[in-house]
C-alpha cells in the first residue's frame, strides 16, 4: 500500500469539474505524488489542492504529453473540450478536436511506461435510434455498436475507446473505460454554456428567487429524460474501474430514470418555490431519454452508483444559489 502512495498519479482536466474532486480524493487518500494538468490558466480550475503539482500544459502538442507524464505509473486521463447540450450541439468540431489529445496521450503513456490508463467516456456514445423513447431501457455496454453515436462528442469519444483497446492489444498498455453518465454536483459549471441539466436547472431556479421572477426557461418539452450521477459516486467509481481487471468499458451512472421536469420540480422543492414553467421547443434537447443498464459494473465490481438524486442535488443546488449571488452582488 505504501508503495502505491507513493506512485506518481497523473490527472488530466483537473481544473475541471470531475478532475478536480478525483485530485481532491487522491489525496485525501494519502497519495504522495499528484500531478495535475489541464490546459486552462490556474485561476479558471475548479479546485486548488495544496500537495499537488499543478502543471499547465495544452496536451494537444505530443511533447507536452511526454512532459506531463513523465515519470508516472498511473494516468486518469479526463481533460476534453466539452461541455453539457448547448456546446456540444454547436462546437462539434471543438469536440472531435480532443482525439488529437487522446492519440498523443496513449503513445505518452506507452513510451513513458505507465502502470495503467483510465480513460473518461461518456454515454453520448451509445446509438441515438436505442434513445428515441423517454421511457427508455437501460443502455448495456454492448450497444454501443453497431455504432450511432452523439455527432461530435460521441464519435470522439467512441473513437478514443477504441484507441485505448488497440494500445492495449498492440502495445500492452492496461487501458481501464468508464462512460459517464450526467454527473453533476458542487465545484461544476454553472453558466456559460457549457453547464449541464441539473447545474443549469440549480442556476435557473437560484435566478428566479433572487430576481422575484417566478418563471424558468426549460429547454425542450420537460418529458426528455436521463439518469444523473452524483460526483461522490463517480469519483469512487472511476479509481474502481482503473484499478479493476475490467478491460471492456464500463457504465458509470445512475440507473434512476427522471424526467426534466421531474428534475425541474426536485430543485423548486429544494428552494421552496413554484415557477411557471416555458418549454422552449427549439432549443438543442439531446435525444429523447438515456439511461444506464448497470448490470457490467455490479459484476465486476460488486459496487454501483447509489447516491439518490435528492441527496445530491441539495448540495449542489445550496452551492450554486451562493455562487449566483455572489456573481450578482
Amino acid at each position: 500500500m505504501e508503495r502505491e502512495l507513493d506512485e506518481l498519479v497523473v490527472v488530466t482536466g483537473a481544473g475541471g469539474f470531475i478532475g478536480g474532486w478525483l485530485v481532491a480524493d487522491l489525496v485525501a487518500g494519502g497519495h504522495r505524488r499528484v500531478r495535475a494538468v489541464d490546459h486552462k490558466p490556474f485561476h479558471a480550475w475548479h479546485q486548488h489542492l495544496p500537495g499537488t503539482e499543478a502543471w499547465r500544459l495544452d496536451l494537444r502538442r505530443p511533447d507536452a504529453c511526454a512532459e506531463a507524464l513523465r515519470g508516472a505509473g498511473i494516468v486518469y486521463h479526463l481533460a476534453a473540450d466539452m461541455g453539457g447540450m448547448g456546446f456540444i450541439a454547436n462546437h462539434k468540431s471543438a469536440c472531435m478536436l480532443s482525439a488529437v489529445i487522446d492519440a498523443h496521450l496513449l503513445e505518452a503513456a506507452r513510451d513513458a511506461g505507465c502502470r495503467r490508463f483510465f480513460y473518461a467516456s461518456t454515454a453520448c456514445v451509445y446509438p441515438q435510434n436505442l434513445q428515441d423513447d423517454p421511457d427508455v431501457h437501460g443502455l448495456r455496454e454492448d450497444d454501443a455498436y453497431p455504432a450511432d453515436p452523439e455527432d461530435g462528442y460521441g464519435w470522439q469519444k467512441l473513437f478514443g475507446e477504441r484507441l485505448c483497446r488497440h494500445f492495449r492489444e498492440d502495445f500492452g498498455l492496461e487501458t481501464r473505460v468508464a462512460r459517464y453518465h450526467n454527473v453533476y454536483g458542487p465545484h461544476g459549471t454553472w453558466r456559460g454554456g457549457r453547464e449541464k441539466a441539473p447545474a443549469a436547472i440549480c442556476r435557473k431556479v437560484a435566478e428566479a428567487v433572487q430576481s422575484g421572477r417566478h418563471e424558468i426557461e426549460i429547454w425542450g418539452d420537460g418529458r426528455q429524460t436521463r439518469s444523473f450521477t452524483w460526483i461522490g459516486d463517480c469519483i469512487h467509481g472511476t479509481r474502481a474501474i482503473a484499478e479493476s481487471d475490467e478491460s471492456e468499458p464500463l457504465n458509470l451512472g445512475s440507473d434512476r430514470l427522471v424526467s426534466i421536469d421531474a428534475l425541474v420540480s426536485q430543485v423548486e422543492a429544494i428552494a421552496g418555490v413554484t415557477l411557471e414553467r416555458r418549454y422552449r421547443l427549439d432549443a438543442p434537447r439531446g435525444v429523447a431519454g438515456r439511461n444506464s443498464d448497470n448490470d457490467r459494473i455490479k459484476s465486476a465490481l460488486g459496487w454501483a452508483p447509489t447516491t439518490p438524486l435528492e441527496v445530491g442535488l441539495e448540495p449542489t443546488y445550496r452551492w450554486i444559489a451562493r455562487q449566483v449571488e455572489e456573481a450578482t452582488a
